[in-house]
């Protein structure tokens, strides 16, 4: 299998902050990784290195081939970025922005006039290509954004949250464009939030918490790794509560996990009687619930059971961190 990007405990501390605490990542040339994390989590930071935007207190990494910490010009010339904010000109067009982008790569005016031409094309942007990029919406701003990166056709794309704050149309639009890439055979590394953004793109994911790795396989994988199915329950009195984890916690021999609303208990299990006898329980007990179901795990359950916590709702990272 041949690796395209390679880290290898990576360490970087900001004051008494450890943002990475030895990080191993590698993702193979062609294919979409994606980390996922909460905020603070370390995802960022680990986009800034591995772009050559920051350097590691510990730690190697190798972009195709290159050494990032000894080489950074020649893993720049590979390399494509798509942050969090847009980083396009406001007040130039959309076709301007890539323009631009072309001539400070040194491109022949041919090459990046075709160029933008074509991204303008690919990102269905024809008919706003020649307005002010200030008048477009979010979903428009990440595609310029998206198409920026992509003007000097590089090998590898970091994506660092590309659709936060997005609607589900155009969050949809931006993966088509994602998995088109991937398939084309740049390799892609995206940090997200959304648990079915990292579900719906990437072939492997790894999962982050406070600077460690804690998890990392395919969806698929991941998802088993919680059991074949996970027990919700939802009270409708938040006294009953802890009756209730009781009461789980007798039928599966192991504590319950509880939800941030404090009514709502899940757990992994492979006991296909379980949801019959919890229920003979809870009518003994006259216990009320909203909620009772078993359902196949999916990657907030996954992120559960790695953390002991939800994954939160996503929003944009405040800090390098």
């Amino acid at each position: 299998m041949d690796i395209c990007i390679r880290a290898q405990g990576l360490v970087k501390r900001f004051g008494e902050t450890i943002a990475l605490d030895g990080v191993d990542l590698e993702v193979p040339t062609g294919s979409i990784l994606g980390v996922l994390g909460p905020n603070g989590a370390g995802k960022t930071t680990a986009v800034r290195i591995l772009a050559t935007l920051s350097r590691p207190d510990e730690g190697t990494v190798s972009i195709a081939g290159y050494d990032a910490l000894r080489d950074p010009v020649a893993v720049r010339g590979l390399i494509g970025l798509t942050g969090q904010y847009a980083s396009v000109d406001e007040e130039l067009t959309g076709r301007e922005n890539l323009e631009l982008i072309g001539r400070l790569l040194r491109l022949p005016a041919r090459r990046w006039r075709a160029r933008a031409r074509e991204l303008v094309e690919r990102f269905d942007l024809v008919e706003a290509g020649d307005r002010p990029v200030k008048t477009y919406s979010g979903g428009m701003r990440r595609r310029i954004d998206l198409a920026a990166s992509l003007v000097g056709r590089p090998r590898v794309l970091y994506l660092d949250e590309p659709t936060t704050g997005l609607d589900p149309r155009s969050r949809g639009e931006l993966w088509r464009i994602v998995r088109g890439l991937a398939d084309d055979g740049t390799t892609v590394l995206l940090t997200t939030q959304y648990l079915e953004e990292a579900d719906e793109l990437a072939d492997r994911i790894t999962v982050i918490d406070r600077g460690r790795v804690v998890a990392e396989g395919t969806p698929r994988e991941l998802k088993r790794m919680t059991g074949s199915q996970t027990l919700h329950v939802r009270t409708v009195n938040p006294a009953d509560t802890e009756r209730v984890r009781g009461i789980v916690a007798d039928l599966l021999g192991t504590a319950p996990l509880l939800g941030t609303d404090a009514m709502t208990i899940s757990a992994p299990t492979d006991d296909p009687v379980l949801l019959s006898a919890l229920v003979r329980r809870l009518d003994q007990e006259a216990i009320a619930t909203d909620e009772l179901s078993l359902r196949l795990p999916d990657l907030d359950d996954v992120f559960l059971s790695l953390t002991g916590r939800p994954l939160p709702d996503a929003t944009p990272e405040e800090t390098v961190v």
